[in-house]
């Protein structure tokens, strides 16, 4: 299963060879032209010359840490790279570095802190990773300043349909794009694997100036808030509701257009979706919209509970039912079905 390869891979922002390697391998028998550019990014084209120009983007990276330092007992020190909230980190276990030394993020023992720490979130200067030696000595051998740590989690079914695993923002959009690229659409389909989102939308930046498309689908993750403690107002979406249309993040404001194309499409196949009811953070589609003389995007977002923490959970109905409405929106560009600039 290509979405478990890709969920247990190592691709911290700016160490994504091996999740473009994973790709490339998987899909560069089924398009016409593979390419990467300085930054990292994975471009891989199918019907090249037809119009519209349409680019489909899912960013690789995930969240996760970089080793900064030693202490003398040959403790690494990291820093997060990508936005991680420091509850979920302590004692949890991690793959550091190109040879995937295994280690665990430690921190002072519940019976040694004093009461007024054992209230609060151990901060990630008080956070260390142990990969079980007992001198710097030994560390600097295994671990170099700079290499990256991500978290050891297997893949696993559970429940109604569901999966659980680490990564899926956003290796379940990675993983319905590699669908999307099996198939033939009667458009140019620039399919782009982007890097460093979590770190600041870079690679999609670099991609969209590149290719300079009609209009742009972002398929990615969002986060379902559908659990204990949050009212229904504040759910977000809702795991098993369907995929998630954007009106507005923090970067990005959806034209009317958009909107009624996804939504539309997504009534006519009969496919079950929702709006994503949160206003922050952002996707590449900020970036992208904003570049050349401005391009029309769209995001459609799979729902998955616990997002950048060290194990996440998505339905795979809301996976398949994310997969049909893109391809659903496609055949529907390429029918003549959005007017584009350029392309009567």
């Amino acid at each position: 299963m290509l979405l478990k390869r890709l969920s247990e891979a190592s691709g911290v922002s700016g160490d994504e060879a091996e999740v473009r390697s994973l790709l490339k391998e998987e899909l560069s028998l089924h398009v016409e032209q593979v390419t990467t550019d300085a930054l990292g990014n994975l471009y891989l084209k199918k019907g090249i010359g037809r119009k519209p120009r349409v680019m489909v983007a899912a960013h690789m990276d995930e969240v996760g840490l970089m080793v900064v330092g030693y202490e003398k007992s040959g403790l690494l020190r990291v820093v997060k790279v990508g936005s991680i909230d420091d509850r979920v980190l302590a004692s949890k276990v991690v793959a550091v570095g190109k040879d995937r030394v295994p280690g665990v993020i430690g921190a002072k023992a519940v019976h040694l802190q004093k009461p007024t720490e054992r209230t609060k979130a151990i901060e990630i200067s008080n956070l260390y990773i142990d990969i079980g030696v007992r001198s710097q000595e030994e560390a600097e051998k295994l671990i170099k300043i700079g290499e990256y740590a991500t978290f050891t989690v297997t893949v696993r079914e559970a429940g109604d349909n569901c999966l659980i695993g680490k990564a899926f923002d956003n290796r379940a959009g990675c993983a319905i794009l590699a669908e999307l690229l099996k198939e033939d659409f009667n458009l140019e389909l620039n399919a782009v694997f982007t890097v460093q989102e979590e770190v600041g939308l870079r690679g999609a930046g670099v991609a969209a100036y590149s290719l300079h498309p009609d209009l742009a689908l972002v398929i990615e993750t969002t986060a379902a808030a559908d659990v204990v403690g949050s009212k229904e107002a504040s759910y977000v979406t809702k795991l098993g509701d369907g995929p998630a249309i954007t009106l507005m993040d923090s970067t990005y404001m959806a034209p009317q257009l958009i909107v009624d194309l996804v939504a539309e499409t997504a009534e006519n196949l009969a496919i079950p979706y929702q709006f994503r009811r949160l206003t922050t953070a952002g996707t590449d589609a900020g970036i992208i919209s904003q570049t050349h003389s401005g391009i029309l995007s769209a995001v459609i977002s799979v729902p998955c509970r616990y997002l950048h923490s060290p194990a996440s959970i998505i339905n795979m109905e809301d996976w398949q039912n994310t997969l049909r409405l893109t391809r659903g929106i496609l055949n529907s560009i390429a029918e003549g079905g959005l007017r584009l600039a350029g392309t009567a």
